[in-house]
């Protein structure tokens, strides 16, 4: 089968990822996937893919690939700067490519994870329904790793544009340095009356130690009631659950673990990952308490303005 991108250079951490590996968290297998799923979403659907296509996440630096074949590009996600054969290319935008092109995604400007679609998307073997990689695993993706110089990307089978495609700038997210974060208090918030009111009102700063594992952040010990326990029996967790440990650092987590034994405070919203999933070391977070409605008013608000993209590209 012939190759669609052949990595020249792969940037420091650039894997293949989906929407993520659902309904073996009880196996110890945990979801991966993209982490800014709205940016994957939307690269999916400018090159006219279905929007669980898998892509390439790539995080601060993107790699150097040859096209090997025939497709339509589209960078999304972080603000990154693309050159085709040298030359500017726009994110956010269908990027015609040919074979012996060569495409470079350089250092972000803004943000933090960039998202690269394919027509046909990333063509991998699946494990467990899902090509996201699973770096601590070694599952999925690429043989379960990081994309290393000399990989070859197949992509799977796509129809090319008729004219290019992109979206309008009122609709791609701007990456700022200051993040606010919605969240449901629960489902251990009982143990945090006071330590509640600190972490929704206090500012916090984006740890360099933070991963596809989690965020972890720096200000205001986040302190438990006198007589809450040490820890808690470990038991599931998702993304976006806020771990208290015992420093009283809040930790978001993303979507690399299955198991905690910290109490969680709070749960950020899920539309809202995309948001963290964008933060840089030194970026300050806030959060804002919301209730269930607000939660639920936010996801269909979300897919709806999926649904308008989808729908606005189909009559480029």
């Amino acid at each position: 089968m012939k190759g669609a991108l052949l990595v020249l250079a792969p940037g420091p951490c650039t894997t293949v990822q989906d929407l993520g590996r659902f309904g073996y968290q009880h196996l110890g297998m945990p979801a991966s996937g993209a982490l800014d799923t709205f940016a994957m979403r939307a690269a999916n659907l400018i090159v006219g893919n279905p929007e669980e296509s898998a892509v390439l996440e790539m995080t601060v630096v993107g790699p150097q690939l040859a096209i090997m074949k025939r497709a339509d590009l589209a960078l999304t996600g972080a603000d990154m700067t693309v050159k085709l054969n040298s030359r500017p290319a726009a994110p956010w935008k269908s990027i015609p490519v040919e074979p012996g092109d060569l495409l470079s995604i350089q250092t972000v400007t803004s943000g933090c994870r960039g998202y690269l679609a394919i027509t046909g998307g990333i063509q991998v073997p699946k494990v467990m329904g899902s090509c996201s990689t699973y770096i601590d695993g070694s599952v999925g993706g690429l043989k379960g790793r990081p994309l290393i110089k000399g990989d070859v990307l197949q992509s799977g089978p796509g129809i090319l544009l008729k004219s290019p495609r992109r979206i309008p700038p009122a609709w791609i997210p701007r990456y700022g340095d200051r993040i606010a974060l919605r969240a449901l208090p629960g489902p251990q918030d009982a143990l945090f009356d006071q330590g509640l009111a600190t972490l929704f009102s206090a500012e916090y700063v984006v740890s360099v130690t933070s991963d596809r594992m989690g965020c972890r952040l720096q200000g205001p010990p986040v302190k438990p009631n006198i007589d809450a326990p040490a820890s808690i029996i470990s038991e599931p967790v998702m993304p976006g659950s806020i771990q208290v440990p015992a420093d009283g650092q809040p930790i978001i987590l993303f979507a690399e673990q299955t198991m905690g034994g910290y109490a969680k405070i709070a749960t950020v919203l899920s539309t809202d990952i995309s948001k963290i999933a964008q933060a840089v070391p030194g970026d300050t977070v806030r959060f804002h308490q919301v209730d269930l409605d607000e939660a639920h008013g936010a996801k269909r608000e979300q897919e709806a303005q999926l649904a308008q993209i989808a729908d606005m590209l189909s009559r480029q």
